[in-house]
């Protein structure tokens, strides 16, 4: 059976427990959902997700009154790492050979010398932090001198911290521009450059919604491209539009949170009703706002209530269209240190024109869901990934 629509949302960090090569990333052990589900009485109340198979991938509390209506399975990253760029990346075929570069402490005296150069600003900071502490410690220092706050993490990031205030919002996004393209470049081409706008007072600084992240292009055709050229629709949602350089993206939809990406991703399928191709959304307050902050509690009430809202918008599906639901990467928020964590992922697949649920194994790729998207619409170049299409019933 092939499908008019594809929708894909990334539920961003939610593992479904340690991959086979964890502990060459010190994560043997690590297992977002378990973990979660564990401090949770009761497990995790997450019926629609269940629904999909949740249960039957996951080291969960199982939950035998549910139904399982929807196929499921795991997938396992072939790239050599842990952050969103390289997952993303993967789904849509294109593992990486090589990791994007990172910095074990800092970045090196000749990077942050060409920061300088060519942004015309000094800078703050440049150390391995978490966003909302290191604001809050050298938000004063900020305000005092108007240098932007430089920072990176476990991942491939190269992070600019600011306070509208200080420096305004079109001017951050300028910055992060010219970081982009003259200074992170050659050894140093990180990932993502990202736009960190923080507001409010000493002791209360908020980070807001304005966030953007500036994506490393990628050198290998992907299915996004495949997809635009044989005329069908592809629309980005959330953050989707900056992990993807806004490559062959026929429109792209920014959002601050999870409660807008449901709300926008099911504006766009009802708007395309009429129209054939992908969809996909980036769900990123499960990594951002509870995984790299250490809070189970809140990322516990994130996936329940992200659960709450799946429960309607499966509601609305049509029998040409299909769901796909996975994570990019774990980020267990019981894990010690504050990054992401080496897990495979969950694939959980639903159609109301699928009639059996299915048991999809361990996929050995990430690109296994770009190589079934490619199939189901008729296409062929990919050379990453093994289809499951007709492995639905």
């Amino acid at each position: 059976m092939n499908f008019n629509r594809i929708i894909i949302i990334v539920m961003d960090s939610v593992g479904a427990g340690d991959s086979r090569d964890a502990a060459a990333f010190g994560d043997a052990g690590a297992d977002t959902l378990g973990h979660i589900d564990a401090t949770v009485p009761g497990g995790l109340n997450i019926p629609h997700m269940r629904s999909m198979g949740m249960g039957e991938i996951a080291n969960i509390h199982p939950d035998t009154s549910i139904e399982v209506v929807g196929s499921y399975g795991k997938m396992q990253e072939k790239a050599a790492g842990k952050d969103t760029t390289s997952g993303h990346w993967e789904f849509m075929g294109n593992p990486l050979a090589q990791p994007f570069p990172t910095f074990a402490h800092a970045f090196p005296p000749d990077l942050v010398k060409t920061f300088q150069e060519k942004t015309g600003y000094g800078y703050l900071g440049n150390e391995i932090a978490s966003g909302t502490e290191i604001i809050e410690r050298l938000g004063r220092e900020h305000f005092r001198t108007g240098k932007p706050i430089i920072y990176t993490s476990a991942d491939s990031v190269f992070q600019i911290a600011a306070h509208n205030d200080v420096i305004p919002l079109q001017e951050l996004y300028r910055i992060c521009e010219i970081t982009r393209h003259e200074v992170c470049v050659g050894p140093y081409e990180v990932g993502r450059i990202i736009a960190r706008p923080f507001i409010g007072t000493q002791g209360n600084f908020i980070r807001t919604g304005d966030r953007r992240d500036y994506s490393r292009l990628p050198k290998r055709k992907m299915v996004f491209s495949y997809l635009k050229e044989a005329g069908y629709m592809v629309i980005g949602v959330g953050k989707i539009g900056d992990i993807y350089a806004h490559v062959d993206l026929t429109e792209s939809h920014h959002t601050a949170n999870n409660t807008e990406d449901m709300i926008v991703l099911t504006e766009q399928l009802h708007k395309h009703r009429q129209e054939k191709g992908l969809l996909m959304a980036n769900f990123v307050d499960f990594d951002s706002q509870f995984g790299h902050r250490r809070n189970t509690i809140g990322y516990a009430k994130a996936l329940e209530d992200f659960d709450g809202d799946l429960g309607p918008f499966m509601a609305q599906l049509q029998e040409d269209e299909l769901l796909m639901i996975t994570a990019d990467h774990g980020n267990d928020p019981t894990w010690p240190g504050s990054d992401h964590t080496r897990e495979q992922v969950p694939l959980l697949v639903y159609s109301p024109g699928l009639r059996q649920a299915v048991h999809l194994g361990v996929r050995e790729t990430y690109a296994d869901l770009g190589q079934t998207v490619m199939e189901n619409f008729g296409l062929t170049g990919l050379e990453k990934g093994t289809s499951f299409l007709t492995q639905l019933k």
